[in-house]
Formats: C-alpha cells, structure tokens, sequence
C-alpha cells in the first residue's frame, strides 16, 4: 500500500520510544516517569471537570493554564506557547522556526527526536560532538547556523550545562533561535526562563510529563518572546487550534499552583538519585554526573547490553541506546526506593 504514500515518507526513520511493558510486576525504570503521582490539587481539579462540559469544546488559547504557567515564571501570558506534550511543542518549533539555509545545531549525543524532526521537516543539521566527558561546549556552537537546540539537563546523558554557558551560546548566535530544552531541569538545574526577557532569540520547552508527574495528561510549554511565540500560534492554529483538552487545563493549572507538592517530590528524586549514584558507583559503575531523574552509566567489564538484558530476566527494565559512543551505557531511571532497592539487589545477584 506504499504506493499511496507521499514521497518523502518512505525516507522517515521515525522516533521509538521506550518500552512501555504489558506486565505489571516488571520494574520500570526506562521511561524517566516520575514514581511519584501528581498533585492531588491537579487530580482533585480533573475529577472536578469530569461533568457535562465534555461536550464542549475547551479554550482554544488554554488561558487559565497560561496564566498559571506566566505567574510561576514570572512572564507575560503571550510569552506563553502550550501543546500537547513537549513533543508537539518541539514539532511546531522544527517547522516554524528553525528551516532555515544554514544547518541546524545539536548535540551528537542527545534526545533522538531532533533529527526525527529535521528528517520530517527536511531541515539541515549538524550534529555537533559532546566532549570526552559527554558535556556540551558552548564553544563549539560559535559558528554560523539556521539555529541551536539543545537539552539541558541533556539526555540521555544527564549533564547540565550552567546558566552562564547557556548566555555563551546565545551571544554567539544573535540572529538564530537558541532553543534549551529543559524536560528535567527541575531535578538540579536552574532554568533558562529567567533569560527570556534579555534575549530575543530563546526558547525554553519545558513539560509536566517529569517532574510534575503527567506523562499520561501530554501537556508542553514554550517560553520567549511574543514575537517566537506568535509564530508557533500560527503553526499550531494552522494544524490543530484545540491541542488541549479541558482536563489537561485545569490539571496542568493547578499542578503549577501546588508548589508544595512540586518541591516535595522533586527533592525525593534527587535523594534517593543520590543513593543510587552511590550504591552503582560501590559495584565498579562510572556514573556521569546527573541533574535530571535518570542516571547514565557503564560498568569497564561487564557488556550494557548483555547487562539490559540480564536484568530484564530478573524483572527490571532499563534503557540501552545502541549508539556507537554511548553503547556501553545504560540509562537507568530513579523510581521508589523499592524500585531502586530491586534494581540494585538484581545488580547485586549479577
């Protein structure tokens, strides 16, 4: 049935996502969910929006949730893009902002959704090279692009790069849209939002998929200058103008609103972070230096695939990437201390 297909889509290598197992007694530390739930304000909120409204259609400019995300950051509403997951969000930004003649900049090593993009969009990249220690330099951007973008934490890596090396980057590109992607920022590392207002050229994603724990609601953000995200209004009121439902509205304003629960959680996740880094570190593990809610490490004797693999056979699932300078790692999320304590203790038997 290909022969039905536009041209170009034979060519698309598409995005694979981590496994999401049928099981239930597996131990799931390969997708970088949160182990904690959600706000209870943000699921008391959904529940309370479970009425006759359905039959409507939400705000298609999401308003409340705007305003929710504008007050945490301290921005204007119109600074404000929302979609449907970060995912979504990036697609919008691939397409309205970064086709440009020169390539696109990103890391060699990192979220293995860019060049999904650049493949859909067809836009030119370069992949710019981490160095030997799998960390970003900024150095290495200075040069002429159609635009950067980059995560921070990176992933699959978990290396953050500091706020003052991001302000490199950006003074290096003046006329190109500077990206940061911070997916999990919140898990040791200072955002790049309180820089919109003095630079023009960036955008920060963020998403409440991590550290606010609704994977399952899809709900992405963009933060910069209204000028940036009036293009991305354009493209989103040209493809899909209701992205949010009315549940992922209020869940996602008051998630923002419930401080609280949001610093609780995500202290929990850097602690016992911190213990797994230990406890990997006491068996013989090199563990890169991490700010998000995973870990990336490899053990000097042991295989990372023969390692995923044994592990899956004693009922843990992590993340192995096959990529030739990152293929003796394993991406290792931080669940329950039960979940962390399983993992080890199959570690241990291996």
């Amino acid at each position: 049935m290909s022969k039905f297909w536009s041209p170009f889509v034979k060519n698309l290598v598409p995005y694979v996502p981590g496994e999401q197992p049928k099981l239930t007694r597996l131990v799931k530390l390969n997708t970088n969910e949160n182990p904690y739930g959600p706000s209870p304000k943000a699921l008391a909120a959904m529940q309370t929006e479970l009425n006759d409204n359905l039959r409507l259609y939400p705000d298609p400019n999401s308003d409340l949730l705007k305003g929710a995300v504008a007050r945490y950051y301290g921005v204007q509403s119109n600074q404000v893009f929302l979609g449907n997951g970060s995912d979504e969000v990036l697609a919008h930004i691939f397409h309205g902002l970064l086709q440009h003649d020169q390539p696109l900049l990103f890391p060699d090593i990192s979220y293995s959704f860019y060049p999904v993009y650049c493949g859909l969009y067809r836009i030119q990249f370069e992949a710019v090279p981490l160095d030997e220690q799998f960390r970003i330099d900024p150095a290495d951007y200075a040069k002429p692009n159609g635009g950067i973008i980059f995560p921070n934490p990176n992933a699959p890596t978990g290396c953050l790069l500091a706020l003052e090396a991001v302000e490199q980057i950006l003074k290096a590109s003046p006329d190109s849209v500077v990206v940061v992607d911070e997916a999990y920022i919140d898990f040791g590392g200072e955002t790049a939002i309180s820089l919109v207002d003095r630079y023009p050229n960036l955008l920060v994603t963020q998403t409440l998929s991590k550290s606010r724990s609704l994977a399952g609601l899809r709900v992405g953000l963009a933060v910069g200058h209204p000028d940036l995200i009036e293009a991305l209004e354009r493209i989103k009121n040209s493809f899909n103008s209701y992205p949010l439902d009315r549940l992922a509205n209020v869940g996602g304003a008051a998630a923002f609103d419930d401080r609280e629960h949001f610093d609780r959680t995500c202290r929990l996740v850097i602690e016992h972070r911190e213990w797994v880094v230990a406890q990997l570190e006491a068996k013989g593990f090199d563990v890169l230096p991490s700010a998000a809610n995973f870990i990336f490490a490899r053990h000097p004797r042991h295989d990372a695939a023969g390692l995923a693999a044994k592990l899956r056979e004693q009922g843990v699932i992590v993340r192995h990437f096959k990529q030739e300078r990152i293929a003796q790692f394993l991406r290792i999320s931080i669940g329950t201390p039960e979940q962390n304590q399983a993992l080890i203790e199959a570690l241990g038997e291996l």
